[in-house]
Parts: C-alpha cells; structure tokens; sequence
C-alpha cells in the first residue's frame, strides 16, 4: 500500500469528532486506508459497504444496528447511496456523547459528486 499523508490526519480527527468523511473519486484507496486505520483504532472496528445488498440489509433499522454495536468504530463505504442515512447517524451521535461515546465512531467514505457534496 502506499503511504497516505492523510492518515495520520484522519486519525487525529477521529480522537476529537464522533464521525469523520473521506470523500474522493473511485479506486483511490479510500476504503484500503479507513481499513488500515480502524484496524489500528479499534481491532473489533466493523465495515459496511453501502453497494453490497446484504450490508445495506444490515441497515433496515439503522439506530438498532448502531445500539447493537455501540462502542465499536463502524466504516461506511459508499455512504452517498444511503443518503438517509445521514439524519440517523446525527441521532445516533447526540444519543452516544449523552453516554459517553464522543470520539471515533464512525468512519463515512463516499465517491464525491455533487449530490453528495450538497448533504453537507
């Protein structure tokens, strides 16, 4: 894998944000990065990849999945094809830091376009 500079930058930010976006085109290691570090964050981290039926399944009630796995890092990839999911994610964080989880929650990679960009 080639070094990213970004890393060590994402990492921090996950010390000081409940979520943090990596947003960029396709096929250039979003995903093979956010790996590498939810593996060195937290060993029990969980992935979803948000074009995969099965994992979008994981999601028919998102804030039970998400209570299911407190305290876990979740990625997920791919997140402009659940742009729903976004509101939840919002709930879901103010409910966690009122117990405690602030930081490192989760990690959201997306494809950029211009749909996406105006979510935020």
């Amino acid at each position: 894998m080639i070094p990213r500079d970004a890393k060590e930058d994402i990492r921090q930010l996950l010390e000081e944000y409940p979520a943090v976006g990596v947003f960029g085109p396709r096929q250039i290691g979003k995903t093979t990065l956010a790996e590498e570090i939810g593996s060195e964050i937290d060993s029990n981290y969980l992935y979803l990849d948000l074009e995969s039926p099965a994992n979008i399944a994981r999601l028919e009630e998102p804030e039970a999945y998400f209570e299911t796995h407190k305290g876990k890092m979740i990625i997920l990839d791919e997140i402009q094809r659940v742009p729903e999911i976004f509101s939840v994610l919002r709930g879901v964080i103010d409910k966690r830091r009122k117990e405690g989880f602030r930081t490192g929650q989760f990690l959201v990679l997306g494809s950029a376009s211009l749909n996406l960009l105006t979510i935020f």
